[in-house]
């Protein structure tokens, strides 16, 4: 066969030259700009009648009627756009799309051929590349002098041009420039620069472990973007040596990704809120407007709201007073006050969550007061504990008034059943945050308390000498108050223009709050003990009570210096764990703990239930307890550990007598929950009972 053969075409009526009059048609329709307009219009917005799509393509006046009709006919004629006729409307077919994905393909490489490159940018869009852009991206975003912006932008546009990237990108190119930079010696330019954000494998891996997210898709949301604000946080917000001991283990930032924007713990009057009326001005406009409360209905819901809303504004808790005497007046009917609180209960659970531990909400019961409205709440309170596998909100007793007695076997029986219960004579939250404002009249405080210290990391580094170790906790101390202090400004900016609008409207946060800074001690007594080599006697307990007076003094000189109050408190915290699984990786296990088969450091006081029975005010335990709870001025966590097995009068029991010796402390007893199906009625052993799941949490 000879060269004239194969080019001839083919015959007629065959399937090759009807294949191939048919793409010969299909790039004639793609001639025209009009026509590729009417595919993309289709494309993006779904199926359109004639009227609106002629609209969209731009054929407004009658005279041209005729000529968007021609290109609409053409289209149809070969099968890139149909009409369903029993609703007139045009859609754009499969073969539609293949054309306009080939036209996006063809201009694209066109671009590339041709010399120009486009890029896409994090704002939806395509643009030709410019390096002017990059310059002043460098001069705005960076504050490059002018001359280094316009040198590193050259450098920038000469790898574009060398790598001939298909798919240039805003992101790509901020990662080129931050090459350059850091190549030159400018990474203070950088970090102004960087893009802040997750890999592409993190973001799989969240998707492919749902198990870790308890809150739906405001979970998956929250952990990128908290990631996000913790990046930025550590970068560009705090001083470098501060950033540093975090990272190290030094010290721990507890939620950082919301570090800069709501506070850790809110004591509020809630009765003078609600009586107030909820204002929100021009923020949350979807919920309802519940005006001054009069009616049990009114008040509640705005109970309900309140709850839900403020739970916004605190990353670990808030702190309810007044709410006895806000539902006092309406205790004529029990049963119907009962019903409202456990709903409003239930309705407060439903509300997102900052952190893996929710924040919790308080609500405190002061003993002594109206005794009617009292046993509602418990009542209504153990109604909700009933249906809620963990429950979020909880109560903080006030016995200062009162005879814990009249209440101990109800309360016994709410902890059985996983009920969060606090006792204590002072304002405290129920992770033991003191509420150091109580001498104020002011119905707010706020405490801001997410810096934990790691006193073991100290000890080690101290060589075993202890007043170097408290020299070295002062130092750290230091820096890290000024960062709080610059949180707390940073906090009461966002409030005032409206981040956090509760604080904001309704409590006049800026002129009537106060605000305390509070600096978290951990591992106290493995960095005495363990680690400096101090006996568990009358000379080790009087250092451990040095180095609580060193911080406290420490604080309080900052606290001049800086014109916020600053207190010293030993509570529950995440940082606990963190901290002890990075001084294992970097001292050995055995070197750091010496505690058994503890997997934290020690926070706080634990009591254990069997024993305080038999404990007396002189007892070692109680003296320590109530010296620390002393000496500490920002709270002391005291946890009053009950067995699995123990019994509702072994409950009863030990809360009266604890209370005798102590001022505050909370009850807390191991709950076996099914993690399938929320099961918790009876004792869990391998499989729940109900679903016969073995995931028990």
């Amino acid at each position: 066969m000879d060269m004239s053969e194969e080019l001839e075409e083919p015959k007629k009526g065959s399937i090759l030259q009807s294949t191939s009059k048919r793409v010969r048609m299909i790039f004639s329709v793609m001639a025209s700009p009009n026509r590729i307009d009417i595919l993309r219009i289709l494309n993006s917005k779904g199926p359109l009648t004639y009227s609106e799509l002629k609209s969209l393509a731009g054929f407004k006046s009658k005279k041209e009627s005729g000529k968007f009709a021609y290109h609409l006919r053409k289209l149809l004629r070969q099968s890139l756009v149909a009409l369903n006729k029993s609703e007139r409307r045009y859609t754009i077919t499969n073969l539609g799309k293949l054309v306009l994905s080939l036209a996006r393909q063809i201009e694209e490489r066109s671009i590339i051929e041709s010399g120009k490159m486009y890029v896409r940018t994090s704002h939806e869009s395509i643009e030709e590349f410019n390096s002017h852009k990059i310059i002043q991206s460098l001069v705005k975003e960076g504050s490059l002098p002018l001359e280094l912006a316009q040198k590193i932008t050259e450098e920038v546009e000469n790898r574009i041009y060398k790598y001939q990237t298909t798919y240039l990108t805003g992101s790509l190119i901020r990662e080129m420039v931050n090459s350059v930079l850091l190549e030159h010696g400018h990474e203070e330019y950088r970090n102004k620069l960087a893009r802040l954000g997750l890999p592409v494998y993190d973001i799989q891996e969240m998707l492919s472990n749902l198990d870790n997210v308890g809150n739906g898709a405001d979970g998956l949301l929250f952990n990128t973007g908290q990631r996000v604000f913790a990046e930025h946080l550590l970068t560009n917000v705090l001083p470098k040596d501060v950033a540093d001991s975090h990272l190290s283990g030094d010290l721990h930032i507890a939620n950082p990704g919301i570090w800069s924007m709501i506070p850790d713990t809110i004591f509020v009057n809630v009765k003078e809120l609600i009586e107030d009326g909820i204002i929100l001005g021009g923020k949350y406009l979807d919920v309802s407007r519940v005006l001054s409360s009069k009616s049990i209905d009114d008040v509640a819901a705005s109970f309900s709201i309140i709850i839900s809303l403020l739970s916004k504004e605190a990353s670990q808790e808030i702190v309810l007073d007044g709410v006895v005497s806000l539902f006092s007046k309406h205790s004529k009917n029990i049963k119907e006050l009962e019903q409202k609180l456990s709903n409003a209960f239930a309705t407060a659970s439903t509300t997102s969550n900052y952190t893996k531990t929710n924040t919790n909400v308080s609500i405190r019961l002061a003993l002594g007061s109206d005794s009617k409205t009292l046993h509602a709440i418990l009542n209504a309170y153990e109604n909700y504990t009933k249906i809620t596998p963990i429950p979020k909100v909880g109560l903080i007793i006030d016995y200062s008034k009162g005879k814990i007695s009249d209440i101990s076997e109800q309360v016994a029986k709410l902890i059985s059943n996983g009920g969060k219960i606090t006792f204590a004579k002072d304002q405290i939250s129920s992770y033991g945050i003191t509420n150091g404002t109580t001498k104020n009249t002011g119905p707010l405080a706020i405490n801001l308390q997410s810096v934990s210290i790691n006193l073991p990391r100290l000890a080690f580094e101290s060589n075993k000498d202890e007043t170097y170790f408290r020299a070295r906790l002062a130092l750290l101390m230091k820096p890290a108050l000024s960062s709080m202090a610059l949180r707390k400004k940073d906090i009461s900016d966002l409030t005032r223009r409206g981040l956090n609008p509760i604080l904001a409207k309704n409590t006049q946060y800026m002129q009537r709050s106060s605000v305390s800074l509070v600096i978290n001690l951990v591992g106290l007594k493995e960095a005495v003990f363990n680690i400096l080599g101090y006996k568990d006697n009358k000379d080790g307990r009087a250092v451990l009570h040095k180095v609580i007076e060193t911080a406290v003094d420490v604080g309080a000189k900052k606290s001049k210096e800086i014109g916020d109050p600053v207190n010293i408190s030993m509570t529950e915290t995440e940082g606990s764990v963190r901290f002890t699984n990075l001084d294992a990786e970097k001292y050995g296990k055995n070197s750091t703990l010496n505690v058994g088969d503890s997997d934290y450091y020690s926070q706080g006081i634990v009591l254990d239930a069997n024993e305080v029975v038999n404990f007396t005010n002189k007892s070692d335990e109680i003296v320590e307890c109530n010296k620390f709870s002393k000496i500490l001025n920002g709270g002391l966590s005291v946890i009053l550990k009950i067995s699995e097995d123990a019994k509702i009068a072994d409950i009863k029991k030990s809360i009266e007598k604890t209370a005798e010796l102590t001022n505050s402390f909370k009850p807390v007893r191991n709950i076996a929950i099914c993690g399938e199906c929320g099961f918790k009625d009876e004792p869990i052993t391998d499989k729940c009972p109900k679903c016969k799941s073995p995931y028990i949490v």
